[in-house]
């Protein structure tokens, strides 16, 4: 016995999600990697591994809570792995795993355009005050 087309579909739908759904996990997902501070974190770890004072100079206007926060989400996501050697002083380094690789690719992509189409682009919204 095989299953209809239909529900062939609708297995398919379920596995992949529905972004468009309130309810669907992929938008907590898509949060964290478009968010501005996801997008520049995935697309500094798209250079190679850092630790986080190399990520929090490289990433202007991050503050450390936002930058451990945006990490944090992106290693319980599978994107970023958080290395943790045992010396003195403590050595932590981040890097992205292989599906963030993928992933980084997509974002980069996007910031690359984004970068290269900025003149056709609308005017830049004012910045927030703790980002002046």
């Amino acid at each position: 016995m095989t299953l209809s087309t239909t529900a062939q579909d609708l297995i398919g739908a379920w596995e992949r999600g529905n972004v468009l759904a309130a309810g669907c996990p992929s938008r907590g997902i898509l949060q964290h990697l478009t968010s501005k501070w996801g997008t520049l974190v995935m697309v500094t770890l798209a250079t190679g591994p850092h630790r986080f004072a190399e990520l929090r100079r490289r990433i202007a206007g991050v503050s450390e809570r936002m930058l451990a926060q945006t990490l944090q989400q992106l290693e319980a996501d599978g994107f970023v792995l958080r290395v943790a050697r045992d010396v003195v002083p403590p050595h932590v380094s981040y890097s992205l795993t292989p599906l963030g690789v993928e992933a980084a690719a997509h974002v980069v992509a996007l910031t690359a355009w984004i970068e290269t189409n900025l003149p056709r682009l609308g005017p830049p919204l004012p910045r927030p005050q703790a980002e002046r």
